[in-house]
């Protein structure tokens, strides 16, 4: 009779995911589908005429013919000859097949070449710096909620600032601080122009020296909002009621510690997850601030020359990341959160 039971159970179960699965899978189609059509329609929006700038810039000096004709030909080769419509339906038939068009700014070269140039710098940048950054944060958030004290009254006021303050702020100061005024690193790039990219020693400490300001600025914000999160959250688990039932059973204080901080770490996994899933569009000002080869300076370059394709490439790219990790942690939540898998069952 149990086994009978645990198989119908299990069937409700796997059907009620399903459906689960369904819905979320629909949802997040109509929000990829109408992502890539602002995709598509903003960077147009943009006041200017970006073929005939690269068309200036090559054509310098020659007659007002030969100009007409030139743009002729690129804006057939660009599509934009066609009516917006036209080109819109253009753009899904390439999207599919991998084709993220030529760059303007940058021609000859493809979009996706420019891009998988761009987005290691970004990773290399963002991931450890997100990682150790909700590390530290969550131990420090954790800490101060357990023991309070003056450890807390410290940690507090000095997280607010940091969590309160943008990328760019501390990237500023640490510039002016660390390269203007003291010359401990470089002021920008991801490494020396007199250098070309090799497995030498100097040049990875050159790649260190370069990496090290735009890391740490972005770490110094991550740690304070990872850490005002987690202090938070942890607050509010030790006061609930099931604490106070245990502790009045009698459960062993270290037992009851363990489930508190494993019920405070869910959000800040969320947290993880979605911050995770932004780390391909790296940090847009921080990069400019050092003129770090990522994600977000490829997009400033973009936007200053209105080179819709690659405006396009970067911000489409962003957001596949951001819905997969939004999709993701959808599916981990479903089965994790006990709240969630009971939102299921209801529904069948």
């Amino acid at each position: 009779m149990n086994s009978i039971v645990k198989k119908v159970s299990n069937f409700i179960n796997k059907r009620a995911y399903l459906k689960y699965l369904l819905k979320k899978s629909v949802w997040y189609i109509i929000t990829f589908i109408f992502a890539v059509t602002l995709n598509f329609v903003l960077p147009r929006l943009i006041e200017g005429d970006p073929v005939s700038r690269l068309i200036a810039k090559m054509t310098a000096g020659t007659g007002s013919d030969d100009f007409k004709a030139i743009r002729d030909n690129f804006a057939k080769e660009f599509g934009l000859d066609k009516p917006i419509i036209i080109q819109y339906f253009i753009y899904w038939k390439n999207l599919f097949s991998g084709n993220l068009g030529t760059s303007f700014s940058m021609y000859p070269r493809e979009v996706s070449n420019i891009l998988s140039s761009a987005v290691p710098w970004s990773v290399a940048l963002m991931l450890p710096a997100v990682i150790i950054g909700w590390l530290i944060g969550n131990i420090l958030g954790a800490i101060s909620a357990y023991i309070k004290g003056i450890f807390d009254r410290i940690l507090l006021p000095i997280s607010l600032i940091f969590s309160s303050a943008p990328f760019y702020a501390f990237s500023i100061i640490f510039l002016y601080i660390f390269a203007l005024k003291l010359k401990w690193f470089p002021t920008g790039g991801g490494y020396s122009i007199t250098m070309l990219p090799n497995f030498s020693f100097d040049f990875v400490v050159s790649l260190i020296q370069h990496y090290t300001l735009p890391f740490l600025s972005i770490v110094v914000v991550t740690i304070g909002g990872q850490a005002i999160g987690m202090r938070e959250m942890s607050i509010y688990e030790l006061n609930s009621d099931y604490v106070l039932y245990s502790k009045l059973s009698g459960i062993k204080d270290r037992k009851i510690v363990r489930y508190v901080f494993k019920n405070a770490m869910l959000p800040q996994i969320t947290g993880l997850a979605l911050s995770l899933g932004t780390i391909v569009g790296g940090s847009l000002i921080t990069e400019i601030v050092f003129n770090y080869p990522g994600i977000g300076t490829t997009i400033f370059t973009a936007i200053r020359n209105f080179d819709y394709p690659l405006i396009s490439g970067s911000t489409l790219l962003i957001t596949i990341f951001v819905l997969l990790a939004n999709f993701s942690i959808d599916l981990i939540y479903a089965f994790i959160d006990p709240r969630i898998k009971s939102a299921q069952m209801e529904e069948v």
